[in-house]
């Protein structure tokens, strides 16, 4: 069973990288490592409460396949359907039993004001 068909958005995946600023100091920043396809959903009434009860900023779950390279603490960017721009941080990456997809809780990100 592949999950591929059912991954149709394109999702850039940008690290935290921190290097030394030569002072003494360091200067973290997030760069560009890759696009993986994802399919973007909704967590379900059941999965919003059970988050809710855990203190969780949960918000969307996210498909991948079981080999990207995404990791918590990345943020995912990507347009939606609508052309409207997303931005996901990656809480956790979890995969399935038999590798078949990787999936990813994330919490959206959203500029205030906008």
């Amino acid at each position: 069973m592949s999950v591929g068909r059912y991954l149709t958005r394109r999702l850039q995946v940008w690290r935290a990288v921190t290097v030394d600023d030569g002072a003494g100091g360091q200067e973290t920043s997030r760069t560009l490592q890759s696009t993986v396809r994802a399919k973007v959903d909704q967590p379900s009434a059941t999965e919003r409460l059970v988050a809710a009860q855990a203190g969780s900023k949960h918000s969307h779950d996210i498909w991948l396949l079981p080999s990207a390279d995404v990791r918590r603490g990345d943020e995912l960017q990507g347009t939606d359907t609508l052309g409207q721009a997303q931005r996901f941080r990656v809480l956790s990456v979890v995969q399935a039993s038999r590798p078949v997809y990787s999936k990813v809780f994330a919490e959206v990100l959203q500029d205030e004001g906008t």
